[in-house]
């Protein structure tokens, strides 16, 4: 992927989180991997529909080193995860409004929808509060994704990941989906969730076999 190639895949993925109410306004941020050293980020306090592909910060991921703009203020959040989870090529933090409800719950997601188990994983896990942009956010992030494509931040929002940009976006609306099931269910008496080998089944068969051909062919696409 060129940097020109993942700057427009960044502002495009910011339009569409705001037309779909996945963030609202400025708040949230995207990413994506263009090499080992470097990702393309959203910058801070932008309008996601007024960003040009021109405005998307390049960002060194051993330096921090920024080039093209003052990037996210959680640029380290991103950094960190690249870092730990090779496999993960995008990353969408939203503020959606379920996710943000259960976030603020500190509830745990069990696996009560197939989707849900399937892209997520087995559960959809709250990572403890810690003040945004800090290395304590940082840590708790991650202890939190160990084993799941995604997790809710205490009070405050989520993080999807994607081995494409496609995945990462395909997860952060599954994610708030799940999490509005999970509010709504709570006046029916509750959710009753699947069980807890096959949800991590369901996980592991569609990580290796069902997601392949389209991942295949969104890299395909991304090849210069």
């Amino acid at each position: 992927m060129t940097e020109a190639e993942a700057r427009e895949k960044v502002r495009a993925a910011g339009v569409a989180l705001v037309e779909e109410g996945l963030v609202q306004g400025t708040w949230g941020n995207v990413s994506v991997r263009i090499s080992p050293e470097l990702m393309a980020i959203t910058p801070t306090g932008s309008d996601y529909l007024r960003m040009k592909a021109q405005d998307i910060v390049l960002v060194d991921l051993l330096t921090g080193e920024a080039r093209g703009g003052k990037p996210s203020s959680e640029k380290g959040l991103h950094i960190a995860i690249y870092a730990s989870r090779p496999e993960v090529q995008a990353v969408i933090h939203t503020h959606s409004m379920s996710a943000s409800t259960v976030a603020a719950a500190r509830r745990e997601v069990p696996p009560i929808l197939d989707d849900l188990a399937q892209i997520v994983g087995p559960s959809l896990r709250v990572a403890d509060y810690a003040l945004p942009g800090t290395k304590k956010m940082q840590k708790v992030a991650l202890r939190a994704l160990r084993g799941r494509m995604a997790v809710l931040l205490a009070n405050h929002g989520a993080v999807a990941l994607g081995r494409t940009m496609e995945e990462a976006l395909t997860c952060a609306r599954v994610l708030e989906k799940g999490c509005r099931a999970f509010v709504e269910s709570e006046f029916l008496g509750g959710a009753v969730p699947i069980n807890g080998v096959e949800a991590r089944l369901m996980h592991e068969v569609y990580l290796r076999k069902y997601s392949k051909k389209s991942l295949d062919q969104a890299r395909g696409e991304e090849e210069p």
